[in-house]
Parts: structure tokens; sequence; C-alpha cells
């Protein structure tokens, strides 16, 4: 466990549009929140996932809101869960808000058992991504640079994607043993042929790859992806709130009824055999696998 000082996550009274690890600001009836440790290509720790957590809330909570854009600051939209940064902070105590499981903390820098470990991605991965599914307003996820594994959940969370053309993505996880990410919806985003090709090679796959295969909604060029997503805005808060909430609703009950929902939870269960599985083989839940190792192999594969 790093030495380094994790700041306390943000509470819904300490949002602010400069504010790290998540910025938070309002524009009329759209709120951006956005992403904001493009140091570490807005890898997620848990303060800034509690901090998301927290700012989706208080763009619930603003009755002027009627749309929320997730986006990012830097390079890169998100390299996925902290698995290597000097503020990784797995092992740091925040309150529990999806309250799910009991608290997975150690409080001793050593790494979590398996119930632990279960408890943490109950908490901060599947519950958190599956409560922001169902926040009664439109997300937009607006994408640009590297969406990996982790980046994909947030993204998928949100209702609609939209990308810049130098945006590029993967789930390559496969390479630790491990059946993708947690929240695993890639059968119903890219259907079941693609999700396994992407499985199998972890190979990145291009924005306008992703845009043909039905996972993004548009895809345009950098410098006119935030008049885009404006654009696209614009439009919805012209409609009533009603009839977003509902529409919502009624497309999120179609997936469920089609079976996500109960396939997610029987993958996730899978994903958490092989962090066992490679426990026991190892001593190591990721495989062997770490941040510069993942991204070395997506490379030499790209």
């Amino acid at each position: 466990m790093s030495n380094a000082v994790i700041p306390p996550p943000l509470g819904r009274d300490d949002l602010g549009p400069d504010t790290t690890p998540v910025a938070y600001e309002t524009d009329g009836a759209v709120a951006y929140v956005t992403l904001n440790r493009p140091d570490y290509r807005n890898a997620q720790n848990s303060v800034m996932t509690y901090s998301l957590d927290a700012a989706f809330g208080k763009a619930v909570d603003d009755a002027s809101v009627k749309v929320i854009v997730l986006r990012a600051n830097g390079k890169h939209f998100s390299a996925g869960h902290d698995i290597g940064t000097p503020e990784r902070d797995f092992d740091t105590f925040y309150p529990n808000t999806a309250t799910l499981h009991w608290d997975h903390t150690r409080g001793d820098g050593q790494p979590l058992d398996s119930n632990q470990r279960l408890a943490r991605e109950i908490e901060v991965y599947m519950g958190m991504c599956r409560r922001w599914r169902e926040i009664p307003k439109p997300v937009i996820a607006q994408v640009h640079g590297a969406c990996i594994a982790g980046g994909l959940m947030l993204a998928w969370s949100a209702d609609f994607i939209v990308a810049s053309d130098d945006a590029f993505f993967s789930d390559p996880v496969a390479r630790m043993g491990i059946p993708g990410v947690e929240y695993f919806a890639h059968a119903f985003v890219l259907g079941a042929r693609r999700a396994k090709e992407i499985l199998f090679t972890g190979q990145r796959f291009t924005a306008a790859q992703a845009l043909d295969w039905g996972m993004v909604n548009h895809v345009v060029p950098r410098d006119e992806l935030q008049a885009k997503v404006d654009e696209l805005c614009a439009q919805m808060t012209e409609m009533p709130m009603q009839g977003l909430f509902l529409s919502k609703k009624a497309v999120n009950i179609c997936e469920d009824q089609m079976g996500m929902r109960n396939a997610m939870d029987s993958v996730f269960g899978w994903h958490h055999f092989a962090h066992a599985a490679n426990d026991a083989d190892s001593g190591d839940s990721l495989g062997g696998m770490d941040a510069k190792s993942m991204k070395n192999a997506a490379e030499k594969k790209a």
C-alpha cells in the first residue's frame, strides 16, 4: 500500500468545477460530471469512484438539472480501475454507499481476502454501476482517447455514448484469467460474437468499429465532440422530465427482461471464482498482471 495521502471522497456539498478527482458544474439544465485524474489517465481509485457517486447524486437532487454528461479531463476518458498508481486506495475505508455488502477494508495495507474482495466489488463496481444505470435522468458518456476495462463500465452505465474519432476501447482482463470486467454487459452492448472476439483477443477496437457494432451512438472529430454532446443535450432538455424518466425506465426494463441483470449476476460469480483461483495458484488475484504489463500487452497487440 502506498504512503500517498488519499483525500476523502467528495460529498455533494464539496463538488465544484476545479475539484479533484471529480469536477462538477452545471450550465442551464445540464450537469457536467468530469473525471479529473488526468496524470493517471483517469484510472478509477476509490476516492474517484465515491466522488463520482456523490456527483451523480448532486445532479439527481438538483431539480433544475434534466440531463447529465459524464466526461473526462486530459488525454483519455479512463484507463479503467486503478491497479497501480501511487494513489491506489483499495484498502482505505469510505462510507458504504450501496450497502449491498459489509465493509471490505483491512487497515493493514495487506491484500484483500476473498470475502473482502467480493464485498468491495459488489459495492464499488457492480453496485454503483447498476445504480448509475438507473439514474432517473438521461446520462450521456462523452468519450475520447482510451476507454479501457473499468472505463467501459462507466460508459456502459450511461444511456448512450458519443465518442471522438480518436477514442478506442478494450476489455483485456482475460489476460488475468478473468472473464471480463465486473459490470458484464458485453453481449448486450456488442452482441455475442463481437463480445467473444474482444474478450478472446484482448484487442482494442476503434470508435468507428464501436459505431458499426452499435455500442456507440455517434462518432465525431475530437474538436467537435463537446458541441455534438451539447446539441443532444439541448434537444433532450426540451422534453418533459416525466417523458425522459419513463422512457429510460421502459428501455432498461426491456434489457432486464432479455436477461441482462441475471446474466450479469452469473458472470460476476465466475469473475470472483477467477480472482480466487488466481490467488490460490499464485497468491495474486490479478494473475500476475499489473497496469504496466497490461498496457504493454495492449500496445504490442495493437
